[in-house]
């Protein structure tokens, strides 16, 4: 099987596995959401926002994300798949209703949905980088419709968010940081940091669905 096909072939695997969890998941409910994400405002609810672990990087745009996305993202959180002391910290608090709910209310906060070719041209040299990883066939055309909404939107995510997590993937050993995912590690692994970054740098450039709009009140 040729090496370009062989992380297509896993995604699809776990497409089909994640379907079948799926079924089986709770609804989310908007309002119940809206009343659980007192938690999340601190760090998603303010512009430009900065974590500071395990490097600087503004903390990822959720309003837009798909609600199976969000609740992949806390799952794997709560699992240690994801290893962010803060975030696990978080989502081991939080129960399987919870995470249907805030999923759920960030799915209804994004921007209209764009079009289905990136707003801008990938250069030469980052369209060979996609290609290579093979991004389009999971993450969709204009990076903001994956095949799978437990995967997450790409277009206009922070750039530099974006360069941590594919970074993370490459982790091993790790308690503290890292991700674990076979098919992510697989196609991270393939690009040197500099690539990387260029590729973040391009669908962070992207017009997408995401935003960060600021609260405008504590509650």
């Amino acid at each position: 099987m040729s090496s370009l096909l062989k992380p297509v072939v896993a995604m699809v695997t776990m497409t089909l596995a994640t379907f079948a969890a799926q079924a089986q998941a709770p609804a989310g409910d908007v309002k119940a959401g809206e009343s659980k994400a007192a938690m999340c405002i601190g760090c998603h609810g303010i512009p430009g926002y900065q974590n500071s672990f395990p490097e600087i990087h503004k903390v990822p745009m959720i309003q837009g994300q798909s609600d199976k996305y969000i609740v992949s993202a806390l799952t794997a959180y709560k699992k240690g798949d994801r290893k962010h002391p803060t975030m696990r910290g978080i989502a081991a608090s939080l129960s399987e209703q919870d995470m249907a709910d805030l999923g759920a209310f960030y799915a209804s906060q994004g921007k209209a949905p764009i079009g289905e070719t990136p707003s801008r041209a990938a250069s030469t040299a980052v369209a060979e980088l996609l290609t290579k990883g093979a991004c389009v066939s999971c993450h969709g055309a204009n990076f903001s419709k994956p095949i799978d909404p437990s995967y997450p939107k790409l277009a206009g995510q922070h750039s530099d968010y974006l360069y941590v997590a594919l970074k993370s993937y490459t982790v091993e050993g790790n308690n503290v940081v890292g991700r674990s995912n076979g098919v992510m590690a697989g196609i991270s692994k393939q690009f040197k940091p500099s690539e990387l970054k260029q590729i973040a740098n391009y669908l962070g450039s992207l017009q997408g669905e995401m935003q960060t709009q600021a609260e405008s009140r504590f509650r």
